[in-house]
Formats: C-alpha cells, sequence, structure tokens
C-alpha cells in the first residue's frame, strides 16, 4: 500500500501542504477533494511516483495503477489492445507468439523446427500471465469502456483523445494492481461506461485514490474524504462516506466559527482590561499576564476556512467579422482503411450557436481541429470569412506549450496587450503572483484548463471551438465558464458531454457525426449527449 509521513508539497514557491501524514491500505477508498489548484493532481503524481515532494517520505509497497488527467502514451504506433495487454507484460509474448508463428510457416525446416520449439516456450509464458482468459478480461473491461474490437485493433495515434484516455483506464483497471490513483476517470466515459466504473471501482478490495467532479461516483464508492484546504496548506482527513462527509465538514466549519468568535470576544475583553491596567505601575505586570492569556486563547484555534477564490471567467468581446466568418466544405478523414467522416460542409454565422454530437470516435474533435486549423482533411477545404479571429480550446491543452511558462503561453496569445493586462487576465483567472512563472507542464488539469481559457479572452476571437471546456472544473469553476458561455455575443461551435455546458450555450443548431447532416436544435438532442 502507500505510507505518507510529513509530506511537504510545493508549486513552486506556494506551500500546498505541509506536515501531513496518512496511510493507504487494502480497503481503503479515499476521494480526494478540494478546488482547483490546492494539490490534487500534485499529490497524487508524487504517491505514483512520478514526482518528488519537497519534504517528507512516501513508502510504497506493491503495484500502483496511476491514470493522470493527461495520459501520454509513449509509443503511437502501438495497437490500443496492445497497450491494455502490457499492463501484464502479455503484449510482449503476444508479439513473439505472432512472430513464432509465422516463422513456423517457413519452408526452410530449420527455422520452421526453431519457431515450434520458441512457440511452445512462449505459449507456457503466455498462460503463466494469465493466458486468454486474462485476453478476455481485457475485452470484457473494454467493451464495457466503450472500446469495442474495431477500436482495439487500431494504433494509438488513429484514436480521438478520449478514445486513448479510456485505454489507459482499462489498462489500469486489467493491472490487477492493489493501490489505483485515479484523476478523473469519468472523463469521456459515457453513461452506461460510468454506471459500470461504479460497481467496477465499489468491489475493487485493494486500496483506492481518487479524483472526480461526479459526486454520484464518490457516494457510490469512496468510504473516505480526504479534503485539501488550500488556505491552511493542510489535508482534514474523514473516515466517513461521501454523504456524511458532507454534512460533517459543514459542521466543523460552524463549530470552528463559533469557537473563533467566542474566543475572540474573551481576548478582545482581556486586552481591553490589559490596556486600562499598563496605566498604572503596580498593575503593568498584572497587564501583560493577561495580554498573555489572551494570546493563548486565539493561538490555540484552527483558522476558520477562507473563502476559496474563484476564477473571473469571461469570454471576450467578439472582434468585428463578416457574416459567415468560418466555413468548410467537403471535409473527410480517414486513417488507412478506417473512415472517420467524409463529406462534411458546414458555415458558422456571425453570433450563432452550433453543437456538434456523435458517439464517441465519431470525429468531433477531429472536426474542431480542422476548424481551428491544427489538423488537415483529406479532402475539402476550410474556408475563412471576412475577420476571422479563431479562439480554440483543446481537451488535452494541447494549444498549450507546456515548457513556456504561464505568463509566456499568455504573452503568444495576447496580440498588442501589455504586461500589465496580460497580468490583469491571468489574475482574474487565479493566476498571481510566483504562479505566472511555474511551467505549464506542471499545472493541474483544471489550472490548465483556466490556462488555455485565459489565452482564448486575450486573443478577442470571434468564434470560439470549444472542445469539452467543462472538464476537469471544480463546480464554482464549472458554473462560472457556462456563465460566460451564456453571455458571449461571438458564434460558438462546442463539443461537450456536459448537460449544463450545451444547456448554457442554448444553441440553434446541430451538426450531427459522422454523417455530418445538421438539424434545428431541440430539447431531445439532450438525451444523446450523455449516451455520447
Amino acid at each position: 500500500m502507500i505510507s505518507v509521513q510529513d509530506l511537504e508539497l510545493r508549486a513552486g514557491a506556494r506551500l500546498l501542504m505541509d506536515e501531513v501524514s496518512f496511510r493507504i491500505d487494502s480497503g481503503d477508498k479515499i476521494g480526494l477533494v478540494g478546488r482547483n489548484g490546492a494539490g490534487k493532481t500534485t499529490l497524487t503524481r508524487v504517491l505514483a511516483g512520478e514526482g518528488l515532494p519537497a519534504g517528507g517520505k512516501v513508502t510504497r509497497t506493491g503495484e500502483i495503477g496511476y491514470l493522470p488527467q493527461d495520459p501520454r502514451t509513449p509509443d503511437m504506433e502501438q495497437l490500443a489492445k496492445d497497450r491494455i495487454l502490457s499492463a501484464r507484460d502479455l503484449d510482449k509474448v503476444i508479439t513473439k507468439l505472432r512472430k513464432a508463428e509465422s516463422d513456423m510457416a517457413s519452408e526452410d525446416n530449420g527455422i520452421r523446427d526453431k519457431a515450434m520449439r520458441r512457440y511452445d516456450r512462449l505459449e507456457v509464458e503466455f498462460l503463466a500471465n494469465g493466458g486468454y482468459a486474462a485476453e478476455a478480461e481485457a475485452a470484457a473491461i473494454s467493451s464495457n469502456l466503450a472500446l469495442p474490437e474495431r477500436i482495439l485493433n487500431q494504433p494509438l495515434k488513429t484514436l480521438s483523445g478520449g478514445q486513448r484516455r479510456r485505454v489507459e483506464l482499462a489498462r489500469i483497471l486489467f493491472s490487477g494492481a492493489k493501490t489505483m490513483l485515479l484523476d478523473e476517470p469519468t472523463n469521456h466515459l459515457d453513461a452506461d461506461s460510468i454506471a459500470w466504473l461504479r460497481d467496477f471501482l465499489k468491489n475493487h478490495n485493494g486500496g483506492l485514490i481518487v479524483i472526480s467532479h461526479d459526486t454520484e461516483l464518490l457516494e457510490a464508492t469512496v468510504n473516505k474524504v480526504y479534503h485539501l484546504d488550500a488556505n491552511r496548506a493542510t489535508i482534514d482527513q474523514y473516515n466517513l462516506g461521501w454523504k456524511k462527509y458532507l454534512a460533517q465538514r459543514e459542521t466543523d466549519e460552524r463549530a470552528r466559527r463559533r469557537e473563533r468568535a467566542n474566543a475572540e470576544k474573551k481576548a478582545g475583553v482581556l486586552m481591553d482590561q490589559a490596556n486600562k491596567m499598563r496605566a498604572k505601575a503596580t498593575k503593568a505586570v498584572a497587564a501583560q499576564n493577561m495580554a498573555k492569556r489572551a494570546e493563548r486563547l486565539l493561538a490555540g484555534l484552527e483558522e476558520v476556512r477562507a473563502q476559496d477564490k474563484v476564477a473571473a471567467l469571461r469570454f471576450p468581446d467578439p472582434s468585428p467579422c463578416g457574416k459567415t466568418p468560418l466555413m468548410a466544405e467537403g471535409l473527410s478523414k480517414s486513417y488507412g482503411s478506417l473512415e472517420i467522416f467524409t463529406d462534411v460542409s458546414l458555415a458558422i454565422d456571425r453570433g450563432s450557436k452550433v453543437v456538434i454530437l456523435g458517439l464517441n470516435g465519431a470525429g468531433k474533435t477531429t472536426l474542431l481541429r480542422m476548424l481551428a486549423g491544427v489538423a488537415a482533411p483529406d479532402t475539402g477545404e476550410v474556408i475563412a470569412g471576412h475577420g476571422l479571429k479563431v479562439g480554440y480550446y483543446a481537451q488535452e491543452h494541447d494549444t498549450l506549450d507546456v515548457t513556456r511558462t504561464v505568463l509566456e503561453n499568455m504573452r503568444s496569445s495576447a496580440g498588442g496587450m501589455n504586461d500589465a493586462e496580460v497580468r490583469g487576465i491571468l489574475g482574474s483567472f487565479l493566476f498571481s503572483g510566483d504562479d505566472v512563472n511555474k511551467p505549464a507542464g506542471v499545472l493541474s488539469g483544471g489550472e490548465k484548463t483556466r490556462l488555455a481559457l485565459a489565452t482564448i479572452v486575450a486573443s478577442s476571437a470571434n468564434v470560439l471551438l470549444l472542445d469539452e471546456p467543462t472538464n476537469n472544473l471544480d463546480p464554482a469553476s464549472r458554473a462560472e465558464i457556462l456563465g460566460a458561455l451564456k453571455n458571449y455575443t461571438g458564434a460558438v461551435v462546442l463539443v461537450s458531454h456536459d448537460e449544463g455546458a450545451v444547456a448554457a450555450l442554448d444553441p440553434e443548431r446541430v451538426v450531427l457525426l459522422p454523417d455530418g447532416d445538421e438539424d434545428l436544435w431541440n430539447q431531445d438532442y439532450l438525451d444523446l449527449i450523455t449516451l455520447a
């Protein structure tokens, strides 16, 4: 399992947590909560051994399965199926078996005989690692995560970002790791897959830490909640399920406020008396003792939880543009023999609101990337109208340069803005002080989301292309972006699994992939959003 002693974590110069200790034992299912930027992602990276603490000690025993928010796969040529099987090293054995099978068909007797002997040895190794039963188990997990055989037999480079993330989740669930660290595991899952994942995690008999904004998942799976308090740089540990935690936390905060108010009142009375008595030399010692008593009253109290800050999200006033700033004609995309979509045409008028719908893998992200000019179609063209200024939000934060700082990323998007204006926008998105000098690569998923949105605000875009913009945001920040989306007067093309985001956009039209059919928006399409 995992043991943590006197842990200190920092993000640059900012202290995230100090002298924190806890254990994750078999059967502990912990919901890790706290506002964006509190250190949830940083903590899970350190627990997984992919980051170093500023102080303290982390001890790990047994295999750990870690799902980060932005998984990076080392070999994009690898088949999705082999990536999943690699969790138990079965992919290497299967590759060798395939090679042996090929050599067994050789007309050369020597090659054929060696291949047969090699095949026998490899089959023993394959069966020792679970063999055909393990392959069936991997296929069942994949199917429940909406990864059918057709997807599993494709190279990773041909999959959408959401599909690759589901492959990584399937790999971890298949690995049999005794301790799992899952950062927003429900991102890119449809309703059926989320329901299946809840049951899987509920029945997991090892240790689990899960970061999730899905309260139903937390309610169904966790028996402990760790709250990262960014204001006090500590973790409040509750050995309770989700609903009981919510009630207990409110009770604790009310008690803390009452205790501090009473102590401050008593300390105030003591200080008033001490100040009156200081005027008399004969009572100076008594006055000093009263002042010390007042200080001790306040020193022994925990701080009342400060109100967490929320990003003040507001999309830009759009630059002037023509009647139809963005058009596309006859777009198609295929990967080898796999056709994603074909002959898709659309026109985005000034101020129009369009939502793109389709099942996972239908090409929604691919179409947005084409419209943004970061991917080329196989056929067709994207036509920029008069005055077009695109603001593109990529679900995997591809628009950010992870080697550059927060401030440098903003400067590259801000056009003619001066430093004060750039820093002002960053401040409204909760990046201030030393935070602006952090490399974008060390930011949490929620922080990357805020930075990517901030770069759009600085761009004065008149067409926003938004790919899952509410992923990784805490509830308060999500509410802010939904309000910003509702009030934005430019054109928006949205891809989202979030019903609230689509409702806030109040779209006029829907484009259905992979066929590219257009229709007027109606409420019946909300059901398709959760299914997709």
